[in-house]
């Protein structure tokens, strides 16, 4: 897979790139990663990449014509019904629709190139979400400072799920949200710590009741902390 983030703070993508999962992909050559400056496609000498909005109102959006450029330098194409197959421009936007680990798992088996555009101040032109953009995503109901950060998240649910990421193939699979619900409890040694017991059947080596106890603790944690999933 190739991803290309645009954005005007391309080092914020720097050091996170280089860690766990997401840099052990990179190593392996499962996925190219590159951070490009929205004011390399600017043609002022300010390199300016906003302007006030229309009608008035608070804040600055950004301009349609340097992301225009830099899609279709990445592309081939400023049209997005003419882009090479597998290819998925993304506008992270909080209008978008939720992302969640059913949309990861999509881009992760049917996109080969990811265009990840990060918004700014009030975002960014509509013209950019008519035209170029596949889909607009949000991870979550709240404001953030830029699209950067939730690049960051859909980056990493992403490659995550690329065959070979991770160190099982059934990691994946046994995760909370995988089968519409959370995941089970998990615990480690010791056994016993400041009065709390690891609960019995878990040392018991008998699958079968482990595999039971699991399901119904996840179905019991799911009901607790996210009652909406089991809807």
């Amino acid at each position: 897979m190739r991803i290309d983030i645009v954005t005007i703070f391309p080092d914020f993508f720097r050091e996170p790139m280089e860690y766990g999962i997401v840099g052990r992909a990179r190593t392996a050559g499962l996925v190219e990663i590159r951070a490009h400056d929205l004011r390399g496609w600017t043609t002022d000498r300010h390199k300016i990449v906003d302007d006030r909005p229309f009608g008035g109102g608070d804040g600055m959006v950004l301009k349609p014509e340097p992301i225009f450029d830099a899609v279709q330098t990445l592309t081939g194409s400023s049209d997005r019904t003419k882009y090479p197959e597998g290819t998925r421009v993304v506008l992270l936007s909080p209008q978008g629709r939720v992302f969640n680990q059913s949309v990861a798992n999509d881009l992760s088996k049917t996109a080969e190139h990811l265009v990840l555009l990060c918004g700014r101040y009030e975002g960014i032109d509509e013209r950019v979400a008519e035209m170029l953009v596949t889909e607009e995503l949000s991870i979550g109901d709240y404001i953030l400072s830029g699209g950067e950060a939730a690049a960051l998240v859909v980056i990493d649910a992403v490659v995550r799920l690329l065959p070979g990421a991770l160190g099982s193939e059934t990691s994946s699979v046994n995760e909370s949200f995988s089968r519409g619900m959370l995941d089970h409890p998990q615990y480690t040694r010791p056994p016993e710590f400041r009065g709390m017991r690891v609960p019995d059947v878990l040392l018991t080596g008998n699958h079968r009741e482990i595999a039971r106890w699991r399901e119904q603790a996840a179905l019991t944690k799911t009901q607790r902390n996210r009652p909406d999933l089991l809807k």
